[in-house]
């Protein structure tokens, strides 16, 4: 039996045999006038449709002078990617993958989500400024259209 199917293959011209096939990093140190002022921040940008999972890893405490929220998703759909969270409550070691704060050194992968149309993946900082503190963001993607793709963007 034949299958009517095409194998996707990276630029190096390996098969992706796995949702998890790539993986981007963006690491945020949060800064009160820029990455962590209350905002919408791009910290992947995104072509096309892809399959993602997305988690933090905190390597620096996070500070504000109040209780900032922060959460991981889409323009419309905010915490659609990681669930909001008090931001202050994120300390070093911690992994970041859901509203619970209490992961030291190990959380579980969240589950797959597909993103359409290019919808870049962002982080919201609501109701107060993150003033310091870092975070490792981890992309596990995989491509579904022809032009899919993630990037990590800038932080600023």
């Amino acid at each position: 039996m034949a299958i009517a199917a095409a194998q996707q293959i990276d630029a190096n011209s390996r098969t992706i045999n796995s949702n998890e096939a790539m993986l981007s990093e963006s690491t945020w140190t949060f800064a009160a006038a820029t990455t962590g002022a209350v905002a919408a921040h791009t910290v992947f940008t995104v072509t096309g449709n892809v399959l993602v999972s997305v988690f933090g890893v905190c390597d620096t405490t996070l500070d504000s002078g109040g209780a900032p929220t922060i959460e991981m998703g889409v323009t419309g759909n905010t915490a659609a990617l990681i669930a909001q969270s008090v931001g202050k409550s994120l300390a070093d070691g911690e992994v970041w993958v859901d509203a619970t704060m209490t992961r030291v050194g190990v959380g579980a992968i969240p589950s797959m989500q597909v993103l359409n149309d290019g919808n870049d993946i962002i982080l919201t900082i609501a109701s107060a400024t993150v003033t310091a503190g870092v975070i490792d963001f981890y992309c596990l993607w995989r491509p579904l259209s022809s032009d899919g793709n993630i990037t990590v963007t800038t932080p600023a």
